[in-house]
């Protein structure tokens, strides 16, 4: 156990998460610990002086004082302290994490913070490897999805993005912690998708209320082709006459055993014009290990009816540092997609979050190898250099806890084929009304550069006993003028 004593208490998992960049998965709480960690503050000739030590090392660093609102002082000085206690463990430890001290979902939000402040983007490309210790290779990447972002990043303010949510999967892979429930003998798919239609109904009325035209529609999972063809049409009939107009639908087709020709030739049909076929990798033993109920050549047979049936814009997902793959086997994976060659790719570094049956699997069971930090970066290095090779440039990123090596997610497109949905979503710069089980809308409120959000239910039955209430939430956030700040 990791003690902290700080005069910060309130940052106290911000300090966590620096701790285990280095540390790992440790349990980290106020109070003398196997190793204690113990910060103080003072202030001195306009300087916030920030001091760690674990007893044996110490760190202390200067930063300036800032006035501003309570807010933006609190950011500052979570940012200050954050970073003092990076630089008592990078020297106790003599590691350098790839992020260097970032521990944040959205490390773009840095590159264009910096920019905002008037410098340019080699200049907040140098912030990012001089402050937060970023590797140049990181910081680089950072810039390329800023130069890949321009123009498209923003929505126009009368816009808004939707979000479609189908949680059911025919079975569920060991590293899912998604809110999301096995198909079963499916007897929940239909009144949940009367229940998603008639939110879209609720929320049509928001919409007309408050003026607002769609921009992007998305739908996703779960794998929303696990359900029935009908019911999938129902339920985009029904989104796509209650919010007309948008430039981009995707749909996750998502696991190949659920594709056939009649399911991508209504979705073309209605007017999809961005699908997702993803393989996660194309290794076959290690498909049958992380529970995926289709083989690779599955994927390969999903993706040539969609080409037949005229998508011009398909992507694919696939996981780095899966359990018991080797580099041979990620190699493999990025040669079948090379020869593929799909508008859109999806790199992700497994995350394997605590909910989820291979951390079970791994810390309980022993039953799976994993790569080590160093490989999984090898991996991602891997793609990326392919990948940028092939012409495929790197358009959104984002991070999360327990990824192999502390390492990124990153969508890479063909010039042309970014999508808007995961830029505004991600980026966090369009409003998401997000409608189904476990479905979370965040809405904008730019003057006041804050986000609220309504989030619904995850339990399914739940959701379609108070679609209602869910859609009343939404109402509530949407319609309801912004509050002011304190």
């Amino acid at each position: 156990m990791i003690g902290i004593l700080t005069p910060e208490p309130g940052f106290l998992q911000d300090f966590a998460d620096v701790a285990r960049l280095f540390l790992g998965d440790v349990t980290v709480r106020p109070e003398p610990g196997d190793i204690t960690y113990t910060h103080t503050l003072n202030e001195a000739d306009g300087m916030w002086i920030d001091r760690w030590s674990n007893g044996e090392q110490a760190v202390s660093t200067k930063s300036p004082v800032r006035r501003g609102s309570p807010l933006e002082i609190k950011r500052l000085r979570k940012r200050a302290s954050k970073l003092a206690l990076y630089h008592l463990l990078k020297r106790q430890t003599g590691m350098r994490p790839p992020w260097g001290a970032l521990t944040g979902i959205r490390p773009t939000r840095l590159v264009y913070e910096a920019m905002e402040e008037g410098l340019s983007p080699l200049e907040a490309e140098a912030r990012m490897t001089d402050l937060f210790d970023v590797t140049p290779e990181k910081a680089r990447l950072l810039s390329e999805i800023v130069s890949m972002q321009t123009g498209i990043r923003q929505p126009q303010a009368n816009q808004f993005d939707l979000y479609l949510g189908i949680p059911f999967c025919t079975t569920r892979c060991a590293y899912c912690s998604f809110s999301s429930g096995e198909l079963g003998n499916g007897r929940l798919t239909e009144p949940y998708t009367e229940a998603l239609i008639r939110e879209i109904h609720l929320c049509r009325e928001i919409v007309q209320e408050k003026g607002l035209q769609l921009r992007a529609g998305y739908v996703g999972g779960g794998t929303p082709t696990s359900i029935s063809c009908s019911q999938l049409q129902r339920i985009l009939a029904a989104a796509m006459e209650s919010f007309p107009g948008g430039v981009e639908w995707t749909v996750e087709a998502g696991r190949p055993d659920t594709i056939d020709r009649e399911k991508l030739k209504m979705l073309s049909d209605m007017g999809v014009n961005r699908i997702s076929v993803n393989p996660q990798t194309f290794s076959d033993d290690t498909l049958r290990r992380i529970g995926r109920a289709h083989t690779g050549q599955d994927t390969l047979r999903a993706y040539s009816m969609a080409r037949e049936e005229g998508f011009s814009d398909i992507n694919m997902d696939i996981i780095a540092a899966l359990p018991g793959e080797t580099m041979l086997d990620f190699r493999h994976t990025l040669d079948v997609l090379e020869m593929l060659r799909p508008e859109s790719i999806t790199v992700h570094s497994l995350a394997i979050k605590r909910s989820s049956r291979l951390h079970e699997q791994l810390t309980r069971d022993g039953g799976h190898t994993q790569v080590d930090a160093a490989e999984a970066g090898e991996m991602i290095d891997l793609a990326r250099s392919r990948l940028s090779a092939g012409g495929w440039k790197p358009y959104y990123l984002y991070r999360q806890k327990y990824m192999a090596g502390n390492l990124e997610n990153v969508g890479y497109a063909l010039p042309g084929c970014a999508c808007l949905y995961n830029i505004g979503n991600m980026e966090e710069t369009a409003s998401v009304l997000a409608l189904g089980a476990g479905a979370i809308t965040k809405w904008l409120f730019d003057r006041q550069r804050r986000i609220e959000r309504a989030p619904n239910v995850k339990n399914i039955e739940e959701y379609i006993a108070r679609v209602d209430e869910m859609a009343a939430r939404k109402r509530a956030v949407v319609l309801e003028q912004p509050k002011t700040k304190e």
